[in-house]
């Protein structure tokens, strides 16, 4: 099963994700089928919304987009941010993001520098661990779009209307 990577402005990148409530065939043939799309497409991450499947299911492999080592595929993640072990709060890290489904555009979004995941993995087992840095990044960027949430929506008006304006432009030409 090939899969498409839904583009901004796609409305159904805004819908939320039922949790999964049974590991079916169904749910491990789109993990895998999803892990293919975003190698292809030299992600890092990727959400089951992004390819019009609205579940909480996500996989991310930071070895990537070239080695494509590390796969981990969640199931119904809940993020939890976690303190800074020096200042003993949760401390906001500003980075570059871009996303699969907002091609040709990268802007800074601040996240917070350390989450506490809990998940389950494809075989039903509790998933809970610390991620910082750039896995905490993209665990947070990937749990948005279980939410109906793009980068873009935590990027300024004025960064979001220039955006805007090119996706206009982007379509119209395409007509």
């Amino acid at each position: 099963m090939e899969l498409e990577i839904l583009q901004y402005p796609d409305a159904r990148l805004k819908q939320k994700s039922a949790p999964v409530t049974e590991i079916t065939p169904e749910i491990r043939a789109l993990a895998e089928n999803m892990a293919k799309a975003m190698y292809e497409s030299d992600g890092i991450g990727l959400a089951a919304p992004q390819v019009g499947r609205f579940v909480r299911l996500i996989t991310v492999d930071l070895s990537g987009p070239s080695q494509r080592e590390a796969l981990k595929v969640y199931l119904n993640p809940v993020l939890e941010a976690l303190p800074d072990p020096e200042s003993g709060k949760p401390e906001g890290v500003e980075s570059e993001e871009g996303c699969l489904s907002v091609p040709d555009y990268r802007s800074n979004v601040k996240r917070h520098s350390r989450v506490l995941l809990k998940a389950l993995d494809l075989d039903g087992n509790p998933v809970e661990r610390e991620a910082a840095d750039l896995e905490a990044i993209c665990l947070q960027h990937e749990c948005d779009h279980l939410d109906g949430k793009l980068f873009i929506d935590r990027i300024s008006r004025l960064k979001r209307g220039l955006y805007d304006g090119k996706v206009k432009k982007r379509l119209k030409a395409a007509e």
